[in-house]
């Protein structure tokens, strides 16, 4: 039985890092207290602009930032790039206090963030098979100096020495997944993601042999992604009966992962030189920095806080992204249409996936419809007050996914419109 958990061109010649978004005005007013308010900002702020547009409430930005710092007590927190998909928002965040390196989706991003000197340390989060990009790095001192490969299997290292011999290559820089799903008994069930193979202490010290005794190759890190913990609600919304058996779950997938990591790591240590233990996710950076073998955890979702993180009893961040399309119909009474709308979250398919309508509180999605390509009708009393051409503000599943449909983000503190900034896609890259 298995319970699963969701989870470029290199080439191109690209721009300087532009400026970090403007700094927090100490005259601005807090955070809003209700929906009403936050509406009102974020359409005041944006109002001279034509929807579809996505905006971040850079206040809610600034709390969800100082939150995660605080939960991390004192251990650094390697920003995850996919959940946030802008240059702009990553060097804003990597000049935080608490904050430092990057989690990248993939090599090819890795070289870009580390060749426009966004950031010189950048672990790739996932093994690549980038022929062209592992040219690349290993023909590039400077690059192979800010990235780690992730290898969890030795014919990945085969890949490398293919790509580029051994014989004059710079040293490639590898850390080694550790699979931290739970598999209680006897393996027969699995919770958590597909990832590793390395899941057995003897698994990882094996490979971390091979890492060792390899030319051209050094062991800089380990890492495992408790999945199970960090990526599922364990309070979900309407849903008591299940938030207790997940919570269940996470204690008992808990007390074995971390002995299991514990161990690996003193195994893996007593001949390599690790420069670090990466671990966790925005969902469980209290229980993942415990864990003495961590040295930093991982977090990047729970800066713009999207849906899916609506149910956890360990923290509960301010939504700070929002995407707004505009009202083109009125069916009837109660009900409006608004045009497209229908940015689905990727994982396995469910109403959590999809977004939620959020300004004016009160809308819900059509379930005959759900959230459509070309339109998306909303019911509910607020429709009767919306007028052709009002926005309606959803927002989106996941943090990162939104910024594949916009090529801006507008950022919003108090009233006032304070930048515009670039997304991944507006700097013309895409990256999986």
């Amino acid at each position: 039985m298995e319970i699963t958990v969701p989870d470029a061109d290199a080439d191109a010649t690209v721009p300087d890092v532009p400026p970090p978004p403007a700094a927090p005005d100490p005259a601005a007013p807090p955070v809003a207290s209700s929906r009403a308010d936050l509406r009102h900002r974020l359409n005041t702020a944006t109002a001279g602009f034509e929807a579809p547009l996505a905006a971040i409430d850079m206040e809610a930005w600034d709390v969800n930032a100082a939150d995660l710092v605080r939960r991390a007590a004192g251990k650094p927190i390697r920003v995850a790039s996919k959940s946030l998909r802008s240059r702009m928002l990553l060097r804003d965040v990597l000049g935080r206090d608490g904050f430092h390196g990057v989690l990248a989706l993939t090599l090819s991003e890795a070289l870009w963030l580390v060749g426009t000197e966004l950031s010189s340390d950048v672990v790739v989060g996932y093994p690549t098979a980038d022929r062209r990009g592992l040219a690349r790095l290993a023909g590039d001192d400077e690059l192979a100096a800010g990235i780690t490969l992730m290898v969890d299997d030795v014919a990945q290292l085969d890949l490398v020495d293919a790509v580029a011999p051994t014989d004059g290559r710079v040293e490639i820089r590898v850390c080694l997944e550790l699979d931290l799903s739970w598999q209680p008994l006897g393996g027969r069930m699995r919770v958590g993601a597909k990832r590793s193979p390395l899941h057995a202490v003897d698994d990882l010290v094996r490979l971390a042999h091979a890492v060792q005794s390899r030319p051209g190759f050094r062991l800089v890190g380990v890492m495992g992604y408790e999945s199970q913990i960090a990526g599922v609600q364990d309070a979900p919304p309407g849903r008591g009966w299940r938030g207790r058996m997940v919570r269940s779950m996470q204690k008992r997938s808990w007390a074995e992962l971390s002995e299991r990591r514990v161990e690996a790591v003193e195994a893996v240590r007593k001949f390599a030189d690790l420069e670090f233990v990466n671990g966790g996710g925005s969902g469980s950076v209290e229980r993942t920095v415990s864990d003495v073998s961590i040295t930093e955890v991982t977090a990047g979702s729970g800066l713009l806080a999207p849906r899916l993180f609506d149910g956890y009893t360990s923290f509960s961040p301010r939504p700070a992204a929002f995407f707004a399309v505009p009202v083109v119909r009125r069916p009837g009474p109660g009900v409006v249409t608004v045009q497209g709308g229908g940015y689905v979250a990727s994982g396995a398919a469910g109403d959590d996936r999809l977004p939620v309508p959020w300004l004016p509180e009160g809308l819900t999605l059509d379930k005959d419809e759900g959230a459509g390509e070309a339109q998306t009708p909303l019911l509910g009393s607020p429709a009767d007050d919306l007028a052709l051409g009002d926005r309606v503000w959803f927002r989106h599943g996941k943090a990162g996914e939104l910024a594949e449909r916009f090529d801006q983000y507008y950022l919003v503190r108090g009233e006032r419109l304070v930048d515009t900034i670039a997304t991944y896609r507006g700097d013309g890259k895409t990256f999986l």
